[in-house]
């Protein structure tokens, strides 16, 4: 029977029109990576200013620039549902590169927030 992971990995944006790129590691009983999510404790900033890039084992999963709009659900969508499924990728080497952009939008005022991408796939 299979053995499941869910990991949260966190970066601070602590300044408007702030591009940060920064690498995680996943642990090496991790085999696959096939679901993620972007989380913030600031949903508003998140989904009105953030793009972002993710690259699993160093295959590119989404181009960087890519809307958050495109991936975030709101708090009515219900939470089995708030997963985007990328397959089952090959967490290989466990290297995780998360690039997120915040882009002021003209209609909301900057705040420092946190971003969270979640990661959930198989472990052995």
């Amino acid at each position: 029977m299979p053995k499941y992971f869910s990991k949260d990995f966190n970066i601070s944006v602590t300044t408007a029109g702030q591009s940060i790129k920064q690498n995680f590691e996943l642990d090496k009983t991790m085999k696959t990576v096939t679901h993620f999510t972007i989380l913030s404790n600031r949903e508003d900033l998140l989904y009105y200013r953030g793009s972002f890039g993710l690259d699993i084992n160093k295959e590119e999963v989404i181009t960087e620039g890519y809307s958050v709009k495109k991936v975030v659900c709101w708090p009515s969508v219900p939470a089995d549902l708030r997963l985007k499924c990328i397959g089952a990728m090959d967490a290989g080497s466990g290297v995780i590169k998360f690039q997120y952009s915040d882009t002021p939008d003209g209609l909301t005022t900057f705040q420092p927030y946190t971003v969270t991408l979640s990661l959930e796939g198989e472990r052995e």
